[in-house]
């Protein structure tokens, strides 16, 4: 209930704040098991990508964020895990254990991830290399599309470090899915160029 009245303030907020422009928003999976993978500009990312999927569908909706952050302290770990139903990762992974093992059993309960493969949050529009972990989770789960989406404009509306919502006209890319063919440099390689496409989409590079 926490989760639902949060986004649907989160949704008025996007909508009357935010001008957004999405593009082929049908892409976007309306169930799971899925992946929706995204550039990582700003914390509004993650509530944006939410605000965009029904509100019947929230509860099977789970962002996935650094552990070390998110759950650093008692009142951060509860307003994750209660309000955002976040899934921590430990970066640099856990002795003895699988990092992703908490993505694992979200997929098997039929869940849509959100994931930003970059790791951290960049510099607004310009990605850096992808992380090789969400290809782990697509070769656990081939039948589990992979839905690339890049964001222009909420690294600016956010920037990293800023707690100032600044109203800013932002794009969103939804691009066709990428699904794991039995090789993990070829399933990196055709997610990348197909961040890159999304990207031309707003004619400039965004590869460092």
């Amino acid at each position: 209930m926490l989760q639902k009245i949060f986004y649907v303030f989160v949704k008025i907020a996007v909508l009357f704040l935010l001008g957004l422009n999405v593009r082929r928003k049908e892409l976007l999976p309306s169930d799971g098991p899925a992946i929706v993978v995204a550039n990582h500009n700003s914390h509004l990312d993650t509530m944006v990508l939410m605000a965009l999927m029904p509100l019947s569908r929230l509860k099977d909706v789970k962002p996935v964020a650094a552990a070390d952050y998110f759950f650093s302290s008692a009142r951060k770990a509860w307003l994750s895990q209660n309000v955002l139903g976040i899934i921590p990762v430990e970066r640099g992974g856990a002795k003895g254990s699988d990092p992703l093992e908490g993505c694992y059993r979200a997929l098997e309960e039929g869940k849509v991830l959100i994931l930003f493969p970059e790791g951290s949050r960049g510099e607004p529009e310009r990605m850096t290399d992808l992380k090789k972990g969400i290809s782990y989770l697509a070769e656990r789960f081939p039948e589990a599309p992979v839905v690339p989406v890049f964001t222009h404009g909420l690294g600016k509306a956010l920037p990293k470090g800023s707690f100032l919502l600044v109203p800013f006209f932002c794009d969103i890319f939804v691009g066709e899915p990428v699904t794991w063919a039995g090789n993990r440099t070829q399933f990196m390689n055709a997610l990348r160029q197909r961040f890159e496409a999304l990207a031309t989409e707003k004619t400039f590079a965004p590869w460092e």
